[in-house]
This record gives C-alpha cells, sequence and structure tokens, in this order.
C-alpha cells in the first residue's frame, strides 16, 4: 500500500521504531539512522546490559528495515543526512533540541523541503521525562492496575502498553502527514506524546464516569466467570471467553459446567469456582482433546516452565 514512500527514522528504543516498522509492514522503505557510535540502546547501551531481550525487541522492530550508522560528529553529516532525505517522504524524529541543531533536523533546516515529519516527546503538559509506566500512572491507568493488590510489590502489566500504543499513533499521524505534504507540496509537522496517547486511545475503555464510580471490575479483567482465565490439573490454564448464549450453551454441553446461562455474568465466587472445579480436574490434554473441531471461545494457555 506504501510502496515507494521513503521514510527516514531517527529515533530508537521503542514507540519510534514500531511506527516504523507499521509502515515498513505497509510497504514503505524505511531507512533507520543510528550514530555509528551509540547506536540503538535496545541494542548498544545500558538497556542491552541490563535485559539482553532488549536486542531481540531491537531485531524484531527493525528487521525489514534498512540500517544506516552514520557519525553524527563528521564534518559534513548534515550533507550525508540532506542527501538522504531528498527524496524521502516522512521523518520520524526522536532527538535532544541541540542533536537536532547539529545534524541539520530543526525545522529551520527541514522547512523548505517538502516532507512529512513526526516528532515524540513525552507531554504537552508535564515538563519531565517519563517512561511508559510514568504515562500509565499520570494518566490514572496503573490506578486500575493496583485496585485489587495489596501486596507491597505489584509488578507492572505484563507488556508496554502505553508505548506501544504510541507508536501505533505516530505511524498513524505520520500518515496523516504525508497525506497533507502530498496534497500541498509543503513542509508538514506534527508532534505526538506519550503521555497525551496514553489518554487518548485508553480513556474510552476506563472513561471518567466509570472512575468515578469507582469501578474497577469488568468484563476483560476478570468480573464475570464466563471471562477469565482457569488452571488445569497439569499446572497450565485455559482461557474462557464464553461470552454470547451459543458458546456458553455449547461449553456446558461439552463440560459439566452446573451454571446456567444466565449465572454466567454472576461475579460471585461461588459462581467462579463452579467454572473453576471443572477445569481442575482436567489436563490441559484432555480439554484440548474434547474442544476439538468445535467453536467454544476456550484456549488452551500453556505456561512456560
Amino acid at each position: 500500500m506504501l510502496k515507494g514512500i521513503k521514510i527516514i527514522d531517527f529515533s530508537h528504543r521503542l514507540p519510534g521504531p514500531l511506527a516504523g516498522k507499521i509502515l515498513s509492514d505497509l510497504g514503505a522503505e524505511v531507512i533507520k539512522i543510528e550514530d555509528e557510535t551509540h547506536k540503538d540502546p535496545f541494542l548498544s547501551g545500558m538497556f542491552s546490559h541490563f535485559d539482553e531481550s532488549f536486542k531481540i525487541w531491537y531485531e524484531e522492530l527493525n528487521k525489514n528495515k534498512k540500517i544506516v550508522r552514520l557519525n553524527f560528529k563528521s564534518p559534513g553529516i548534515k550533507e550525508e543526512i540532506q542527501g538522504l532525505l531528498k527524496d524521502a517522504q516522512g521523518l520520524i524524529l526522536s532527538l535532544s533540541p541541540k542533536l537536532k541543531i547539529n545534524l541539520g533536523l530543526d525545522d529551520e533546516s527541514l522547512k523548505s523541503l517538502n516532507i512529512s515529519v513526526i516528532e515524540l516527546e513525552a507531554s504537552s503538559t508535564h515538563n519531565k521525562a517519563m517512561h511508559d509506566l510514568n504515562a500509565l500512572a499520570l494518566s490514572g491507568f496503573l490506578s486500575l492496575h493496583v485496585a485489587h493488590e495489596t501486596g507491597p510489590i505489584v509488578p507492572p502489566p505484563f507488556l508496554p502498553v502505553a508505548g506501544i500504543a504510541f507508536g501505533q499513533q505516530v505511524a498513524t499521524e505520520l500518515l496523516a502527514g504525508l497525506i497533507e505534504s502530498m496534497k500541498t507540496k509543503k513542509f508538514i509537522k506534527s508532534v505526538c506524546y506519550l503521555h497525551d496517547t496514553a489518554n487518548s486511545i485508553l480513556h474510552p475503555f476506563w472513561p471518567t464516569l466509570l472512575r468515578e464510580e469507582k469501578r474497577t471490575k469488568f468484563l476483560h479483567n476478570g468480573a464475570y466467570p464466563c471471562y477469565s482465565l482457569y488452571k488445569t490439573s497439569d499446572g497450565h490454564y485455559v482461557a474462557l471467553a464464553a461470552v454470547e448464549e451459543k458458546f456458553w450453551t455449547d461449553l456446558c454441553e461439552t463440560f459439566p459446567i452446573d451454571l446456567p446461562l444466565n449465572k454466567r455474568f454472576e461475579n460471585s465466587e461461588a459462581a467462579f469456582n463452579k467454572v473453576s472445579n471443572v477445569f481442575a480436574k482436567l489436563t490441559s490434554s484432555e480439554i484440548e482433546e474434547r474442544i476439538q473441531d468445535k467453536e467454544l471461545c476456550l484456549s488452551i494457555v500453556r505456561k512456560i516452565s
């Protein structure tokens, strides 16, 4: 869909490279530019030093891009970069103000180009650095995450939710800028914010009204027995999502669950236990055999040992 579109990516870590991956998957040519000394922190630096998984993330996010490493302190670096930009339609930026000037990527240097530029920033309202966890906290969504916790240490959400949403928003806004730039033949720039994106994208799923009502349990985070995770006798789990009448009826015909159709949304401990007790007596293989060729909205979750 984006064949013939060239994107130059000066971002690093998660959001910008994820945006570049999305655009690359859509057919754009994405060229990721890195400093030859420092590279990307996921590949070389603090992140990669304390956790090898960041190197794997780097490979996954950037495997279909062209990686170009330049000497950012070279006397001719501005000319090198201008050469890369001359036939590009999009530019992703996540650099300090000083480095942008040194590389010729400040607004004044770019405004003569017919190009769409998206710049990544932390927040339009909070003048401070932040990571994914901070954006979720400032947006209020971590309050939902800890609502039913009582321990002194609570693990963060299992994926960097705010950063992933941010990367998708960066790709969307860059595409919107591309359309405008191609129509007007002008330089188009927008700024995308991590904190603002968390507010915008996640807010509909825990809006002000529900917060004011202090609602913290919903279908998707385990309020009802028809939509939850249940342990099997061999230590694995099943993911049950039999919300619709058909799926619940078929489920109860396949397994001896003594919970009537009208009780599948009852959030009592007794209702949950009626489902849990059935799966707790079966191995994951036995369950898999029973659900073969059936549409029950029931899936096996293999626990990593």
